[in-house]
């Protein structure tokens, strides 16, 4: 199947990824037979420009699938489970950007540079990782072809356009309060986020880590295949409306240098290495905003550990984190020929 001849839907095509997955659509010229935008009932009607043309957004329900080859969503989990296996049953291939089918054994978790092959056994649902996973599993996967990783700790920056539109208005809108003196009026977040940082990312659980930063763990070692690596997450939430960075502290089984580490990430796809510290050169929110590669920098010997490396990470959270990664999945099934499902 060639992707000259796809009928593409994007499911919350109005929400802070649908309108990415369109935009990188149109910038690549996408030669899809026919595209779709769906969302929900109060999207209906809405106009999406695209290319020389604007495109309408309908409603997201069962029947909208038919025809679909494939349905980019990125939706709540609830509304995700409801509606994914209605366009697998309709013929199409899902890749889901939530949180509903990561950890599904029967469900492929892909970043198409560092398991793409998984593809090949996927039955209708392919699942994306968590925006701050992707990002880290690409180091850890360019680090660990030369070392085997061991153990990992590292701290999230993470922008609020993770949480969605809502969330970049209420920064924009708490920030201009601020600077003016008025109070706040927090919604998104359990606290202001204008100039201030909230070490909670999702819910906590029991263990006294949150949810996000579980998936950061169990989503890594299931896109590495290693049940044993032992990973620590922190993550926080910054003021920031675009692009996630990372702290990151990496052991191997064996002394790495600095040298090694460069030459392992220069040479992965996907990864752009910025790292001239003595010119104040390193990856940077506003310089990763809107690009597609993962910037990496920083790369330094761990002061603590014989065998460790410390790096920063900064990648856009809604194209390589999220709307991008969707759309080399299916260049990747395309490649590999593996678009329908294996029955």
């Amino acid at each position: 199947m060639s992707d000259s001849n796809l009928t593409i839907a994007i499911v919350g095509a109005t929400g802070a990824v649908g309108t990415i997955a369109l935009e990188l659509l149109a910038d690549r010229a996408y030669p899809a037979e026919r595209i779709i935008l769906m969302a929900s009932s109060r999207s209906i009607g809405k106009k999406l420009p695209y290319l020389d043309t604007e495109l309408n957004v309908i409603e997201a329900v069962p029947d909208a699938f038919e025809g679909v080859d494939v349905a980019f969503i990125s939706v709540s989990a609830e509304v995700s489970r409801a509606l994914a296996p209605e366009a697998v049953k309709r013929g199409a291939l899902v890749i889901d950007d939530g949180s509903a089918f990561r950890m599904d054994p029967s469900v492929p978790l892909v970043v198409p540079e560092v398991n793409g092959a998984d593809l090949e056994w996927h039955k209708g649902i392919v699942s994306i990782p968590n925006c701050t996973t992707t990002p880290l599993a690409m180091s850890l996967a360019a680090l660990g072809q030369s070392a085997e990783v061991t153990r990992v700790t590292v701290a999230t920056y993470q922008a609020v356009s993770g949480t969605g539109a809502a969330a970049v208005r209420e920064l924009h809108e708490q920030t201009a309060d601020v600077l003016a003196g008025r109070s706040t009026n927090p919604k998104e977040y359990p606290h202001q986020i204008a100039f201030n940082v909230l070490p909670q990312v999702d819910d906590f659980a029991k263990d006294g880590y949150t949810g996000e930063e579980h998936k950061m763990i169990n989503e890594t070692r299931k896109i590495l295949h290693d049940a044993d690596i032992a990973i620590s997450p922190t993550c926080v939430r910054v003021p920031v409306p675009v692009t996630h960075s990372e702290a990151v502290q990496v052991e191997f089984k064996r002394p790495m240098s600095p040298e090694e580490a460069t030459r392992l990430l220069s040479e992965f796809p996907g990864i752009t290495v910025v790292d001239e510290p003595q010119a104040s050169v390193y990856p940077m929110p506003a310089q990763a905003s809107g690009k597609d590669d993962v910037f990496v920098g920083r790369i330094r010997k761990d002061a603590s550990h014989p065998n460790g490396l410390a790096l920063w990470i900064a990648c856009d959270n809604l194209r390589k984190g999220a709307a991008l990664n969707a759309l080399q999945i299916l260049d990747e099934a395309i490649r590999r020929d593996c678009v329908k499902p294996v029955r």
